[in-house]
């Protein structure tokens, strides 16, 4: 008896078939199903936010020629908080694949930064802040204390935090998200929410688990900004018409 697609894809890529039995057969809301169809869910949108989120953002800034309304400070604490994965991860010899999905989101935001300050006639600083910070990152992957390195990975989430503080300090400053990617910032609060649901499955690990949430909060208002920035803009387009 031939199957559906759709039961073909749930029961390869989200749930076994124990729980579409559950679901759609049997029609009961099986707890422990539905945790493992949300973690399930979870992940692959972490995967997203880790490969996709970024990309947007550049694109929008190439096809626009503009990095308006973009906090370089925000960015630099972007790029600061991808880099620290990648340089703990080095500095404790984890193989490459372990870690190597990370320079998706690191090169990317590399890019943006670099194009910020392009943008803004400061080419040559662009160029020399990005081997200076390459230079930082690797001295502290070669000499740096294992304390050093951990306290760095350790600070990572607070940078990101941060982050997005600044940017949404930015926009309400700016009174608009000038060149604010409204599909990265969907990403990343997608991503950030599924981390944020992740952490609170890890049973004592609270303030973790907090400033995830805080994170996916941050996100939110984020994402909340630059759809009532798009209505206005859009609104003021046709009463100009």
């Amino acid at each position: 008896m031939a199957t559906s697609p759709v039961k073909d894809f749930l029961v390869t890529y989200l749930m076994p078939q124990k729980c579409y039995e559950e679901f759609f057969l049997n029609f009961h809301l099986h707890v422990p199903c539905l945790k493992f169809v949300l973690n399930k869910a979870a992940g692959f949108w972490i995967i997203l936010d880790t490969f996709l989120a970024q990309l947007p953002q550049l694109m929008k800034i190439l096809w626009g020629g503009s990095a308006e309304g973009l906090s370089l400070t925000a960015f630099l604490l972007q790029l600061y908080a991808f880099s620290c994965p990648v340089v703990y991860a080095m500095a404790n010899n984890f193989p490459l694949f372990a870690w190597a999905d990370r320079l998706f989101t690191l090169a990317p935001t590399a890019a943006i930064v670099f194009l910020i300050l392009h943008y803004r006639g400061d080419t040559i600083q662009g160029i020399l802040l990005l081997f200076s910070f390459s230079g930082i990152m690797l001295l502290l992957r070669s000499y740096a204390a294992a304390a050093v390195i951990s306290a760095i990975q350790a600070s990572s989430l607070a940078a990101l935090i941060a982050s997005k503080a600044l940017q949404l300090a930015t926009n309400y400053r700016n009174g608009h998200t000038g060149q604010l990617s409204i599909l990265s910032v969907i990403l990343s609060f997608a991503g950030s929410l599924a981390v944020a649901f992740v952490s609170l499955q890890e049973a004592g690990n609270y303030p973790v688990s907090l400033s995830h949430i805080l994170s996916a909060c941050l996100s939110c208002v984020l994402l909340a900004q630059v759809l009532s920035s798009k209505t206005s803009t859009i609104s003021t387009t046709k009463k100009t018409e």
